[in-house]
C-alpha cells in the first residue's frame, strides 16, 4: 500500500496522481470483468452437481475434507500464478469447483416446494448486498484498513463454528453461523472493494478472488437461512 505520509501521489494535481488513479481504475475494471466471468463456471459447476448428483455423497467429515482441501489448494495455486498467464484459468477452475461444492445445498433447497424461488431470492439478495457495498466503497473516504483484523477473526470464528457444526448437526448452530456469514462477508466485501479503490490491492486476480469468496459466502449464508425457513413450511 502506498505510504499514507507520502505527499505527492495523494495531492490533487500533483505529478503522478492522474496515472495512479488510472491504474486503480484499471484494476477495479479488470476485477469486475473477471468477477462477472467467474460466475459462468460457478453456475456450470452448480448445474452439473445438481444434474448428476455427483456431490450428493459428500456429507459430514468427508465433504468437509474435500471442500477445505480443494478450496485451499486452489487458493494457493491462484496466489502462485496470479502474475502469469495461468492465473485466470486457475481462478476459473476454482470457481467451477466452488459451484460444484455448492450444488449439494442448492439441490437440497430445490427439493422444497418453493425451492426455485428461494434460490432466486438468495441470488437477488447477494446482488443487492454487492450493489450496496460497491456504492458505499465509492462514497466512504476514510481508511477502512483497520477492519481487516476484526473481519479475519470473524471469518475464523465462522470456519471453526462450521467445522464443529458438521459433526454436531445443530439447526440453531447453522442459523447462527449462516447469519454471521452474511454479516461478516458483506463487510468483507466493502473492505475488499475499498482496498482496490484506495490502491491497497493492485493485482486484479487477487482482488477477484477476494470478492468472489465474499459473494460466495454471502450467497451460501442467505441460501442456508432461506433453506432453514423453507424446510419448516
Amino acid at each position: 500500500m502506498t505510504d499514507r505520509f507520502s505527499p505527492s501521489p495523494h495531492v490533487l494535481g500533483a505529478p503522478g496522481a492522474g496515472s495512479l488513479q488510472t491504474q486503480r481504475n484499471k484494476v477495479l475494471r479488470n476485477t469486475y470483468w473477471l468477477l462477472a466471468l467467474s460466475l459462468i463456471p460457478t453456475v456450470l459447476g452448480a448445474w452439473l452437481g445438481v444434474a448428476t448428483g455427483i456431490t450428493a455423497g459428500l456429507g459430514g467429515g468427508m465433504g468437509l475434507v474435500v471442500f477445505l482441501g480443494g478450496a485451499f489448494g486452489f487458493m494457493y495455486a491462484i496466489e502462485k500464478t496470479k502474475n502469469s498467464a495461468a492465473g485466470v484459468p486457475v481462478l476459473l477452475a476454482f470457481t467451477f469447483f466452488m459451484g460444484l461444492m455448492l450444488s449439494r445445498m442448492i439441490a437440497m433447497v430445490l427439493g422444497f416446494k418453493n425451492g426455485h424461488e428461494l434460490v432466486m431470492t438468495a441470488m437477488a439478495g447477494t446482488a443487492g448486498v454487492f450493489f450496496v457495498m460497491a456504492s458505499l466503497s465509492t462514497f466512504i473516504k476514510r481508511d477502512l484498513s483497520g477492519m481487516g483484523k476484526w473481519l479475519f477473526v470473524g471469518a475464523l470464528i465462522i470456519i471453526v463454528g462450521a467445522i464443529i457444526n458438521v459433526f454436531v448437526g445443530s439447526t440453531a448452530g447453522m442459523l447462527v453461523i449462516s447469519t454471521l456469514c452474511v454479516g461478516v462477508f458483506s463487510l468483507y466485501m466493502l473492505y475488499d472493494l475499498k482496498r482496490i479503490i484506495d490502491g491497497g490491492e493492485t493485482n486484479y486476480i487477487s482482488a477477484t478472488l477476494a470478492l468472489y469468496l465474499d459473494l460466495f459466502n454471502v450467497f451460501q449464508g442467505l441460501l442456508a437461512l432461506l433453506g432453514l425457513g423453507g424446510s419448516s413450511d
